[in-house]
């Protein structure tokens, strides 16, 4: 009886400590904080570029955080503290964004500074968050966040009669001019595999697939059209539109009081 009277209090006290996280002790690790480690490293790229270009063309600021648990906590009250504690947006003018994913309860919170309610009502940011449902539910975090970050950005740029200079990098191919259509490409690349497959170097009775230059040079070809055609041909990770230049300097003192929307996913 002792023991498990120890047991549970020990249980007891673990899920006490647990519970009192100090929200306000994290740190921001630029426009994107990882604290769940899901991103990865060339979405989160792209995003801390983005989110610059942002801040330049229209003095908003966006932090996109990543948490592994609430820890029983609100999303609402949990957000509301990190961009309070790390002060999203230029003091005076509170124009900041935090969205917040905790993924262990598949929660999503989008806290708006007082600044951007105006532009983005509770009503817009709720549609933002239901958008981002499908691709975090398959895990795909870096896309969700994509597409929420260029909607916000966007929408910003507009209402402030300003251009960005760079947008994010979509899954989709040029419809006219410009790139090489992607299916051509692939389709190219697969006629052109079957003749190379049916051509017998000299010296063999049949085709072998790893001793003759047929089958390295089929390789070849069919690996450069697969890495091709996935996601496009700009730049590393086929993704382009940004420099890697960008550098993150610190939030500037914005304010929120509890504007935006939460929801799950």
């Amino acid at each position: 009886m002792r023991m498990w009277l120890r047991v549970g209090v020990l249980a007891g006290l673990l899920a006490f400590t647990a519970a009192a996280v100090d929200w306000k002790a994290l740190k921001p690790q630029g426009y994107v904080s990882d604290f769940a480690q899901v991103i990865d490293a060339n979405s989160r790229q792209q995003l801390e570029n983005y989110a610059a270009a942002v801040e330049r063309a229209t003095g908003v600021q966006m932090a996109l955080v990543t948490i592994p648990s609430l820890q029983g906590e609100p999303v609402e009250d949990v957000a509301n503290t990190i961009f309070r504690a790390w002060g999203v947006g230029k003091k005076g003018k509170d124009e900041g964004i935090l969205l917040l994913l905790a993924i262990g309860e598949r929660r999503s919170r989008l806290e708006v500074g007082y600044g951007l309610e105006p532009i983005l009502p509770d009503g817009f940011a709720g549609g933002i968050l239901r958008a981002m449902r499908p691709a975090l539910r398959q895990g795909r975090y870096g896309e969700a966040l994509y597409a929420a970050a260029e909607t916000i950005g966007n929408t910003v740029a507009e209402s402030k009669h300003v251009s960005l200079n760079a947008q994010l990098p979509r899954r989709t191919t040029s419809d006219g001019g410009g790139e090489f259509p992607i299916g051509w490409l692939f389709f190219g690349g697969i006629l052109l595999l079957i003749l190379l497959s049916r051509r017998r170097p000299r010296g063999y009775g049949g085709y072998s697939g790893s001793g003759g230059d047929g089958g390295l040079w089929t390789g070849m070809v069919l690996g450069n059209v697969l890495t091709r055609g996935s996601w496009g041909s700009r730049g590393s990770g086929g993704f382009g539109g940004f420099d890697s230049g960008d550098s993150f300097g610190g939030f500037g003192g914005g304010d929120s009081g509890g504007g935006g929307a939460s929801s799950d996913w």
